[in-house]
């Protein structure tokens, strides 16, 4: 990390470290249930079933993961992925063990830890801040609907991680996984390297085991390319199947959370506690109809005669290899593969930029009137003159010209907008994975290519391919799964499908990983051979 990416990672620090220390000494860890409890490289679904069986308390594997927070994440590798503990967290935890000794558990999640991105509201006392000092007064005490469901479900709240802030829409030339509050996220497998975003911190945290799974956002990319580069699997849903109630948005067509974990079995359990219609979110209307149970399923999963295509984007030779063997791991289980073209979609990206810049006005202005009274910002407008107000501490290194585009646009009543929705969407959907799903059950590639460095100066540099913006602007679901290393580094698989097909996806997804066995743990090494990691990821 650059020196000027040491000081953007310490932008409001006297703020964020006091908020640290505070809730750090709020949570008193049961040092002695702790240290005979090991949760590194634990699946969520292991956690579950260890506090099924009384092997491990609740109060004790959370313990273990604030244990892990407090030596890794502000020292040790300093990986910056959370950016508020919940100091509630430990009494949940005591909780849930009262519940399970009585027998009364709430199901299969009760007890086991989660992270929470920092644009997802909570009714613990904490902020949701989308990384911004604009927010830092958001205690708005109420669950956004999908954080509802998973505390219903006995679910342990045990911390807020640190994102791109704003989710990455407020420039395009922003650092993935920086914000104002939380710094500079860190990629726990090479320290130098981009964890992606605007999950970052979902991403990170999750893949160093500071808690069982963790909740993300996506409006394209920011659940699937986090998994991807920090070797998770990571679900974004169809658009609809997943609540979007108290998240800070951006987009109404596109934004989704999604459930981001170590196994594809961990993200299904989170699924199916996710999953279901929110009478606040018109888009969940038919949820109910199509949520299921994803993860009993995966034990009879089987890829025989399921129809693949797969599209070979054009990238490096090393993630090329990566994904032949793959496919061949694929053609094995059974699946009959068909390679596919990706139609030419000239004008996608444009049509989705201005889909989103309109929608972030709307949507945005919607979601601060209805914020708590501490929040002061009630409009777009106002956020962007809050930064210029504090540029030194908000826009060290970049700037926020796609906040002021937004600003200018004319309303989602707007012909121009309308018509671009209209375009975007017949491009990615009827024009786009339609065709390439036309003989197919499935639509496999690489999800992107391995981590780039962080670059304060010249900001993200992103290489190689991106499977992100055909399902993402269409509303389609998107799985990854993690493929193995390029230059040290991860890579995900894609599987893509049509609405509501997530059991199917987790399914394929499940038979690949169960036999290729292709993750590979952290190694939080300062930095990798730059060169392989460049070579894998782009054409020569």
């Amino acid at each position: 990390m650059t020196g000027r990416a040491t000081f953007a990672g310490q932008t409001g620090g006297v703020r964020m470290a006091w908020r640290w220390i505070a809730l750090t000494a709020a949570i008193v860890i049961p040092m002695a249930a702790q240290a005979a409890t090991r949760v590194e490289e634990v699946p969520l679904w292991e956690i579950s079933a260890q506090l099924e069986r009384g092997a491990v308390s609740s109060e004790a594997v959370t313990g273990a993961y604030l244990e892990r927070i407090a030596a890794m994440d502000r020292k040790g590798p300093q990986l910056r992925a959370i950016i508020a503990l919940n100091p509630d967290a430990m009494a949940q935890a005591r909780a849930s063990d009262a519940r399970r000794r009585q027998g009364k558990a709430l199901g299969p999640l009760d007890g086991v830890p989660i992270l929470i991105k920092d644009n997802i509201e909570t009714q613990d006392p904490v902020a949701t801040t989308a990384g911004s000092l604009a927010l830092r007064d958001n205690v708005g005490g109420r669950d956004a609907p999908v954080v509802a469901r998973l505390r219903a479900g006995g679910a342990v709240i045990l911390a807020k991680t640190n994102l791109s802030e704003w989710a990455n829409i407020r420039s395009t030339h922003s650092i993935s996984g920086w914000s104002a509050l939380g710094g500079q996220v860190r990629n726990p497998y090479a320290l130098d390297r981009s964890p992606c975003g605007s999950s970052s911190g979902t991403g990170a945290g999750v893949a160093a085991s500071f808690g069982a799974g963790g909740l993300g956002t996506e409006t394209d990319g920011s659940v699937v390319c986090p998994s991807s580069l920090n070797g998770l699997v990571g679900l974004k849903p169809t658009v609809g199947l997943v609540s979007r109630s108290h998240i800070v948005p951006i987009s109404h067509s596109q934004d989704t959370p999604g459930p981001m974990a170590r196994s594809v079995r961990d993200v299904a359990m989170m699924l199916s506690a996710m999953a279901g219609s929110d009478p606040g979110d018109p888009a969940t209307a038919e949820a109910d109809a199509h949520k299921q149970d994803y993860a009993a399923p995966l034990a009879q999963a089987s890829l025989k005669g399921v129809r693949v295509a797969y599209y070979r984007p054009a990238t490096g030779a090393a993630l090329a290899e990566r994904f032949a063997a793959a496919l061949e791991v694929l053609k094995a289980q059974g699946a009959e593969l068909t390679e596919v073209a990706q139609p030419e979609l000239d004008g996608l990206g444009q049509a989705e930029h201005e889909v989103l810049r309109s929608e972030l006005k709307a949507d945005l202005n919607t979601y601060l009137a209805g914020a708590t009274a501490a929040v002061k910002l009630r409009t777009l407008a106002d956020i962007i003159a809050f930064n210029r107000a504090n540029a030194e501490a908000e826009m060290p290194l970049f700037a926020q010209e796609s906040f002021e585009e937004a600003e200018g646009t004319r309303g989602i009543a707007d012909p121009e907008y309308l018509g671009a929705r209209a375009k975007s969407l017949r491009l990615a959907a009827k024009e786009g994975l339609e065709v390439m799903l036309a003989k197919a059950d499935i639509l496999v590639q690489p999800t992107t290519g391995p981590a780039w460095l962080i670059d304060p100066i010249y900001n993200d540099q992103f290489r190689g391919p991106s499977a992100s913006g055909l399902p993402a602007v269409s509303g389609y679901p998107h799985l990854t799964v993690p493929m193995g290393l390029v230059g040290g580094l991860p890579v995900g698989l894609s599987f893509i499908a049509r609405p509501y097909e997530e059991g199917k996806l987790l399914s394929a997804g499940y038979v690949y990983e169960q036999t290729a066995r292709a993750r590979v743990a952290p190694a939080y090494r300062a930095t990798v051979d730059a060169g392989a990691a460049f070579k894998g990821a782009v054409e020569k």
